[in-house]
């Protein structure tokens, strides 16, 4: 009696460049959110070049943007001068929560709510690991995002860039909070670290609102504590001068005062917070001052801030990721 082994089915060729395994799956079953995503990056791109467009069609008839004669004493810059600044002003912001918000994503809808209802356990019984189920998710959004935050920056950017020339109008100031955290890879390290973050909270606390809300907390304080402390992470410049210190458009002022024959400095809003009805320069007369000073940042100190800023960002990232792999280890093995 013979045997019939049916034959082999041959193996279907998978295409070098497509995705295997639990980055397909994930990409499939959160393809809407893919496509949410999308969208918010074309309207951040066209918001931009529409302000473009509306500032380069005003009706300017002086090389510095005045619409009013060239020469005269008068200067009045276009509507769509002033709303472009106003509008890119914030950019930053606006940056800033989009990064949040894919920490929240990640946190809820993508590991959280899998690992509340139980769906998690499909995957890890067709031979993915709990480590290997867990990588994809924080690793895809994090590739996706860090992709699509350069892509804003770089608009941002060039959106900033048409403000810079005109010696009367106000842009954004490179160090102001609404600008600062969109123009530079401090950006991204939040992203990650908000990944990052998100997973930790959803392998901790295992239900979606609630990891949401915390990571949301969490990120928030991140941001705000970033915010108000920026400023010590680079040595400032120290200027003195025996009259008022002259300070430069790309200065970023973090104090001012005046100087004691001894070398004590002496802040402004010291005497203001005596008596802010008090002639301030006799206060500081009578405090024994000598000198003016400055403690500033100059335009310079923009890459040494955003390159220490984002390191301490990864390094947050870094740690966040490894105490998810550490509790999901410890909770399944």
């Amino acid at each position: 009696m013979s045997t019939l082994t049916p034959a082999k089915p041959e193996a279907v060729a998978t295409p070098p460049g497509a995705l295997r395994g639990p980055a397909r799956v994930l990409l499939r079953a959160h393809r809407k959110a893919l496509w949410a995503a999308g969208g918010l990056l074309v309207l951040g791109i066209g918001i931009v070049v529409a302000l473009r467009v509306w500032m380069a069609s005003a009706k300017e008839l002086c090389a510095d943007g005045d619409i009013t004669p060239c020469g005269g004493s008068v200067y009045q810059p276009s509507y769509a001068r002033t709303s472009t600044e106003v509008f890119l002003g914030d950019g930053g912001t606006v940056l800033l929560l989009l990064a949040g918000l894919i920490g929240v994503f990640a946190a809820g809808p993508l590991i959280a709510r899998e690992l509340e209802s139980g769906t998690f356990r499909l995957a890890w019984a067709q031979s993915v690991s709990p480590a290997h189920w867990l990588a994809a998710r924080l690793a895809v959004p994090a590739a996706l995002t860090v992709v699509g935050l350069t892509v804003l920056i770089a608009v941002y950017r060039w959106g900033l860039w048409a403000l810079r020339g005109y010696p009367h109008s106000q842009p954004p100031h490179w160090s102001g909070s609404g600008v600062f955290p969109g123009t530079g890879p401090a950006l991204l390290g939040f992203a990650l670290l908000a990944v990052a973050v998100g997973g930790l909270c959803a392998v901790l606390v295992r239900r979606t609102l609630l990891s949401m809300s915390v990571t949301a907390l969490i990120l928030g304080t991140v941001a705000l504590g970033l915010g108000l402390g920026r400023y010590v992470l680079w040595p400032t410049v120290f200027r003195q001068s025996a009259g008022p210190v002259e300070l430069g458009p790309g200065d970023w002022v973090v104090g001012m005062g005046r100087l004691t024959a001894s070398g004590r400095k002496l802040y402004w809003e010291d005497c203001y917070a005596v008596d802010p009805l008090r002639d301030v320069e006799a206060c500081m007369r009578d405090r024994g001052a000598v000198d003016y000073f400055a403690e500033v940042h100059p335009a310079s100190h923009y890459w040494p801030l955003q390159l220490v800023e984002t390191g301490i960002l990864l390094a947050l990232a870094a740690l966040a990721v490894f105490a998810a792999f550490r509790v999901l280890r410890r909770l399944h093995g």
